[in-house]
């Protein structure tokens, strides 16, 4: 057993308490990270509010970035002193795995949300009983802590020459909005797109947007300071959907509706938003997470008699060990600049983080971790 520190939560709704946990050794399949620092995702207040029934006492946290402390004895994919990104959890073994839909396991919501590993077991215990457990493998990692123990299948190797630190979001929200426009919807150069939601998800959108060669991109929000920064990331246009009707300003722009919408928001009225703005034959992704059981409308024959298409989307579509590093080589090439989403806090502020994502003060909050000892 190893000695942590990690970030609990243990009510519906109650704050992340910074505890000394226990940590069981990696099984064969395993890797302990030493996390240097971890992305806090809207998803983590999903689960911390239980708007998705996660089991408590819990650690959170799924977008990890460290460095390898200890591999299991079957692990040939990563090394010791390996830097790595720690992303979503995947079985191997069902069918969408084995055709290559990762991102829509058959067991995805059990490995990701379940509160432990694939067989119900956990390997975080109370610090004064290793035989009471803490629910763990959030999102096959709970990286609120000074080590994770992730699986191989989910453990990315990334460049040396990278700022660590900075790489965590790149495990879920950055790669599902920058996956949503290239794996998913497959933006198309000289194509028009709108991303309703200028969050990380949606400014990562507009990010990649501008790589993938569309020419007009426009960002919908209600926050100026969001849409100012949507300009400077590529975002041709904005709207801010509490002056302007966005369907309408949408039109105006394209004229005739946009080729993609993403929604990402979260908010069924949103979401009504970004599929009226769609162009004749465009496609709306869907990458808002709202509560389980949340349902939305359409007008059916405006979608029907025009062609538009609905997606759902999970993750990006990615395939992380490809797409991960990917994202790291635009960034290195300043084609991708993430790190202005970005901003730095220490374990002991993560409440605080927590409420200033919230709030919309911070766009993409990173927990860093590597002052602590190891």
């Amino acid at each position: 057993m190893r000695k942590i520190q990690a970030a609990v939560v243990r009510q519906k709704g109650g704050p992340f308490q910074i505890e000394e946990l226990l940590q069981d050794e990696p099984r064969s399949d395993e890797v302990r990270v030493h996390i240097v620092a971890v992305g806090m995702c809207h998803t983590d207040m999903v689960a911390r509010d239980q708007l998705y029934d996660v089991p408590l006492p819990v650690v959170l946290g799924h977008e990890g970035s460290g460095i390898v402390e200890q591999v299991g004895s079957s692990v040939n994919k990563v090394v010791v002193g390996d830097h790595v990104v720690l992303t979503y959890m995947w079985c191997g073994h069902c069918k969408p795995c084995l055709r290559g839909d990762s991102t829509y396991c058959s067991h995805f919501y059990a490995l990701n949300f379940g509160g432990g590993r694939e067989d119900g077991s956990t390997s975080t215990f109370e610090s004064n009983s290793a035989q009471t457990s803490v629910h763990d493998h959030f999102f096959g990692q709970s990286s609120f802590a000074t080590f994770a123990l992730a699986h191989e299948r989910n453990v990315i190797k990334v460049s040396r020459d990278a700022p660590l630190e900075l790489l965590g979001p790149l495990g879920c929200g950055i790669q599902t909005g920058a996956g949503a426009v290239m794996n998913a919807l497959k933006v198309n150069p000289g194509s028009s797109f709108v991303a309703f939601g200028g969050g990380a998800v949606g400014l990562s959108a507009i990010m990649a947007a501008r790589v993938a060669g569309a020419t007009t991109i426009i960002a919908a929000d209600v926050v100026p300071s969001r849409l100012a920064l949507a300009m400077e990331l590529g975002a041709t246009h904005t709207i801010n959907s509490r002056e302007a009707d966005p369907v309408e300003a949408v039109h105006a722009i394209t004229a005739g509706g946009a080729d993609f919408a993403l929604e990402s928001s979260g908010r069924p009225a949103v979401l009504r938003q970004a599929i009226d703005a769609l162009a004749i034959r465009g496609t709306c992704g869907i990458v808002g997470a709202p509560a389980l059981g949340t349902e939305a409308n359409f007008d059916v024959n405006g979608v029907m008699t025009t062609g538009k298409r609905i997606i759902g989307i999970i993750e990006g579509d990615s395939q992380p060990d490809l797409f991960i590093p990917a994202l790291v080589e635009l960034y290195k090439q300043g084609r991708f600049p993430f790190d202005k989403l970005v901003k730095f806090y220490s374990l002991d502020q993560i409440n605080q983080a927590a409420e200033d994502s919230e709030k919309g003060v911070t766009i993409k909050p990173i927990i860093r971790l590597h002052s602590l000892p190891m």
